[in-house]
């Protein structure tokens, strides 16, 4: 016969002295701990020191030196032509100060430029760190300063009511990133690839039916500055001259960084493909491998420009950038089988 189930109140105060009875009878043992354990100590990364080169050294000297010639210069030009006439010389001074004023001007947009570049970087070393850490403190932290990086802009003003709406919701780093890139990232990015297709394809075009190999070198080169300008605007702001070459230097530190035998196979992969390209005119060819480089080097400029890494969606491939390049080679082959 089974009896019904019933229920049975513990009280705390009875199995402690129960405990302490058992303890005392010498039925329980409570032996002390042998090996204390040791506090770990949180790891500190070294800080890497910047060292000094030689270059560095001649381009300092040689730039202090030049200034100071120029002052020179300035300077007793200005007084032979106060010697020679007040009106001349007073036209020489305001010319000069205009002069250094522009400079001044030059040189505030270009630290301008190296500070925003700086920030973009630390930007997405710090999304990735996050991304890896799992640190939602920091991922928030990270979408708060990516929607002020574009709080100006009036095209981004719906992305950032959607991730500031989103964020309260959100209780993990990958999320808030990736809610982030949905908001933020995901129409720049859509931009940015159709200015590297559009550039790809006026590139090929103009090199297939120029004359001259020279008038190819410098179409290719100033295409590919205002592309890499192009994108830097999309994403932290339109650089300046040497802003724009400090972009170049990066972006070509990218494509060896990233492996340029890979670029040469997709590269390879698309040109290949090209069968009726290379038959009808070698001119051809070449101009559609000139949209293919041009189209690598804008996607490099992607990866260097962008403020986080990519967290949910798929970097572009050349293919998504240079498609067009190769899509009609198909239907004259179909035609004539």
């Amino acid at each position: 016969m089974s009896k019904a189930p019933r229920a049975i109140r513990l009280d705390p105060a009875t199995l402690e002295a129960a405990l302490d009875e058992k303890v005392r009878g010498g039925e329980v043992a409570i032996l002390p701990e042998n090996e204390p354990i040791d506090p770990v100590e949180p790891a500190v990364l070294p800080v890497a020191k910047r060292r000094w080169s030689w270059g560095g050294l001649f381009v300092a000297g040689l730039s202090g030196f030049l200034t100071l010639a120029v002052g020179v210069w300035a300077e007793r030009t200005i007084v032979s032509l106060m010697q020679q006439s007040p009106v001349l010389g007073y036209a020489a001074l305001v010319c000069a100060a205009l002069a250094a004023l522009a400079l001044l001007v030059m040189l505030v947009r270009v630290l301008r430029d190296i500070l925003r570049e700086r920030k973009v970087e630390a930007l997405r070393l710090r999304a990735m760190a996050a991304l890896a850490e799992g640190s939602l403190s920091e991922a928030q932290a990270v979408a708060a300063e990516l929607a002020g990086l574009y709080g100006a802009r009036a095209d981004t003003a719906k992305g950032r009511a959607h991730l500031a709406d989103s964020l309260p919701q959100l209780f993990a780093a990958r999320d808030v990133l990736t809610v982030a890139e949905r908001s933020l990232m995901a129409p720049l990015d859509a931009l940015a690839q159709a200015q590297i297709a559009q550039a790809a394809r006026r590139v090929s075009l103009v090199t297939a039916v120029s004359p001259r190999a020279l008038i190819d070198i410098v179409f290719v080169l100033v295409a590919c500055a205002r592309l890499l300008r192009t994108i830097a605007g999309i994403y932290a702001g339109r650089p300046g001259t040497l802003g724009l070459i400090r972009l170049a230097r990066q972006v070509l530190g990218h494509l060896v960084v990233t492996g340029g035998i890979a670029a040469g196979d997709a590269v390879i992969q698309q040109v290949v493909g090209q069968g009726l390209a290379a038959r009808l005119s070698a001119k051809l060819g070449e101009g559609v491998l000139n949209g293919l480089l041009t189209a690598r080097i804008g996607l490099s400029a992607l990866a260097v420009c962008r403020p986080m890494p990519f967290v949910e969606a798929a970097p572009p491939s050349l293919g998504d950038v240079a498609g067009d390049l190769s899509s009609w080679r198909g239907a004259p082959e179909q035609s004539g089988a």
